[in-house]
């Protein structure tokens, strides 16, 4: 009987810090992903949460709001915060999902 006993107590740790385990990893916490984009221009860096909804990803800007995804979060995040202005003024767009590839050759 101890032996039948013991075992339903390993049972029941195991499947508790299986499940603990699995929601952590998703990051079940908040029910989002994270993303941190950094200044082109020296402006600093924004960290902001992702959540999936049922017309695609939305990234959270500091203020609060949830802005859609483009091509990717950390880029719509760092052209809607740090780098806004150059936004504004045309010299900075959305890069692709592989970032900003800049071929440049020599003169």
């Amino acid at each position: 009987m101890s032996i039948l006993r013991t075992t339903l107590i390993l049972a029941a740790c195991l499947t508790m810090t299986t499940a603990a385990f699995a929601g952590s990893r998703r990051g079940d916490v908040r029910g989002t992903d994270v993303v941190v984009a950094q200044s082109k221009f020296g402006n600093g860096t924004v960290t902001g949460p992702v959540r999936m909804t049922s017309v695609g990803r939305q990234v959270q800007l500091p203020g609060g709001t949830w802005e859609h995804c483009k091509r990717s979060c950390s880029e719509t995040l760092r052209v809607a915060t740090v780098d806004f202005w150059e936004a504004q003024n045309g010299t900075t767009n959305e890069c692709g999902i592989f970032g900003c590839l800049e071929l440049r050759f020599p003169r």
